[in-house]
């Protein structure tokens, strides 16, 4: 393998899984057809084939047993991955995730260990059906000993998911699946940043722009195209939802004065209402004008055929900046 490949998102996924299996023999992923036919996204593509199925394990369509088999492997020393096909289907697992997964730790005084990664599709832009296109992030956000990222770029999950297999943590892990298909640089050589760090990906002086996930594309394009109109757009990529990393994000609204968060969630009582609460808590009296934020609307998603109405774009995210800009 090259240092440096272009990739999408997809096989970037793929070549970290492969990488974590190789290095460390108590790796297991498990999930429904993720062997010979590689996942509904073709994440594990040719993994089965390659550490056999005792390693790569076909699943039956029942994501608590899933969660449940995961969590007696982790007591008996193994990483298990857990691939859910699509966000909606996480539900039936739900209760293992939040009543056991995320406090077993806490309930043996941290003396037991919970290494598992939860693989979740999530978001919209591909056209799917109900069940198929939604954001849970805040559910597992909202839920103490969860460790909950989302890379935006190919390179990112490349090494974000063999930092989540390395963790010793529950992580909830959340691919953008409308970011499976766009390539990328992948650097195998160079480690990204730590696990729970957000980054800067596009200074500017104007006005700070958050988000996480797909969104983070939206938010650049966003950015492009209000540079055309003389406005200076940072944009902050939040890649860990929980814990976040509020220094990046900070110490650009203390410069910018201004912050605008984006999600394709719902609004109400979500990842961007907490950071929209933690950063004007925080940097108050850098603040120039309210923090704002662009999210999906509060009604399940839509047909397809509405999800460009419902899924914030960048003018939406334009509106935002020209009202943060007129106070």
């Amino acid at each position: 393998m090259t240092d440096i490949a272009t990739l999408p998102l997809s096989k970037a996924l793929n070549a970290g899984l492969r990488e974590a299996l190789a290095n460390d023999d108590h790796v297991l992923l498990m999930g429904e057809d993720i062997g010979p036919l590689g996942g509904v996204f073709r994440i594990t593509e040719g993994l089965q084939a390659e550490f056999g199925s005792r390693r790569v394990i076909d699943t039956p369509l029942a994501e608590s047993g899933i969660i449940g088999t995961a969590i007696g492997l982790a007591m008996a020393g193994f990483r298990p991955v857990c691939e859910i096909q699509f966000d909606g289907f996480v539900y039936p697992g739900f209760d293992q995730i939040t009543s056991q997964l995320a406090k077993l730790t806490n309930r043996h005084e941290g003396a037991l260990r919970m290494p598992v990664v939860i693989r979740i599709p999530y978001g919209g832009h591909i056209g799917a059906i109900e069940h198929h296109q939604e954001s849970p992030e805040a559910y597992f956000t909202h839920t103490p000993g969860l460790r909950v990222v989302s890379p935006s770029t190919p390179n990112d999950a490349y090494w974000m998911i063999q930092d989540a297999i390395s963790s010793d943590d529950p992580v909830v892990f959340l691919e953008p699946k409308s970011r499976y298909w766009p390539k990328g640089e992948v650097d195998f050589a160079a480690r990204a940043l730590p696990l729970h760090a957000s980054r800067v990906v596009r200074r500017g002086t104007d006005v700070t722009l958050v988000g996480h996930g797909a969104m983070v594309a939206t938010l650049l394009q966003a950015a492009a195209l209000a540079e055309s109109e003389g406005v200076s757009a940072e944009v902050v990529d939040l890649r860990s939802l929980s814990p976040v990393d509020y220094v990046p994000i900070l110490e650009s609204v203390r410069r910018t004065g201004r912050m605008v968060y984006a999600q394709e969630a719902p609004g109400f009582t979500s990842l961007g209402s907490e950071v929209a609460a933690t950063v004007a808590e925080r940097a108050f009296y850098s603040l120039e004008a309210p923090v704002l934020r662009v999210s999906g609307f509060d009604t399940p998603f839509p047909p397809a055929k509405l999800e460009g109405v419902y899924l914030p774009d960048a003018d939406r995210i334009l509106e935002a900046v020209d009202r943060t800009l007129a106070y």
